[in-house]
């Protein structure tokens, strides 16, 4: 119980790797907002079960300027602040592999605005909670390809490697609030959206598993810990840096 006392925010924690997230930080005693653009309430409702008012879920778009706020606005109302933030909504699951002129202006900025723009709107909205609190942590889930550079995901991957930028200069930029900033990559993993995309599970699940050092298939379970690590007092000397959770396909 690492987390007594804290306050989490979770966004696109309704289902996959942000469920999977929301639940460890519950269980490591946290009270957790769950923000995703739909099943929020229902997902709260389950990870709270038998701990009354230990979560609460909030529909919200990140990439939505006036969403984020509300959504802030909901956490400081249900909890009094906010201690931890996993930017962890983005758009990846539903995406076909392709080369790169086939990707549509239309598609990039989506993808930019809910990977990019989401992480952005979300720390601006937070931060100032956490000053008051004297500090936080800002964990972003990010990605292994743009360490990899990994083809036919041009804009996912310059996505990422937006947000591992932002990690490091918010860390510089936050360090003397006392609020970290890090990052989790994770490798292809086996979550809910990835299994219903059956491109996605035949194009790289087992080249995925066979680039790995551990080769087996990566879940949402073998991510949280890393999250957890990041949000708890074992990291509270740690800033700007990203882990690699991928079973040690890429040495970081």
């Amino acid at each position: 119980m690492q987390l007594e006392g804290m306050t989490a925010i979770v966004t696109g924690g309704a289902r996959g790797i942000g469920r999977a997230i929301a639940e460890a930080l519950a269980a490591e005693g946290a009270r957790v907002l769950v923000a995703d653009l739909e099943g929020a309430e229902t997902a709260a409702e389950e990870i709270g079960a038998g701990r009354p008012g230990r979560a609460v879920g909030v529909g919200c778009d990140v990439s939505d300027e006036a969403s984020v706020a509300a959504m802030a606005q909901a956490c400081l109302d249900a909890f009094g602040g906010v201690d931890i933030l996993v930017n962890n909504a983005g758009i990846y699951s539903s995406l076909v592999p392709g080369p790169f002129e086939a990707i549509e202006v239309a598609d990039w900025k989506r993808v930019m605005d809910a990977n990019v723009l989401g992480s952005f709107l979300c720390c601006r909205a937070v931060v100032p909670l956490m000053r008051r609190r004297g500090g936080g942590r800002i964990v972003n889930i990010n990605s292994g390809t743009p360490f990899k550079g990994v083809p036919y995901l041009l804009h996912y991957v310059t996505s990422k490697g937006a947000v591992l930028g932002m990690t490091r200069a918010l860390a510089r930029e936050l360090g003397a609030d006392n609020i970290l900033v890090n990052g989790v990559a994770p490798g292809f993993t086996l979550s809910d959206g990835v299994m219903a995309n059956p491109v996605q599970l035949e194009k790289l699940r087992e080249i995925s598993a066979k680039a790995r050092a551990i080769v087996r298939d990566q879940h949402a379970a073998d991510i949280v810990g890393a999250v957890c690590f990041f949000a708890g007092p074992g990291a509270a000397f740690i800033t700007g840096q990203t882990l690699v959770v991928d079973g040690g396909a890429y040495f970081h």
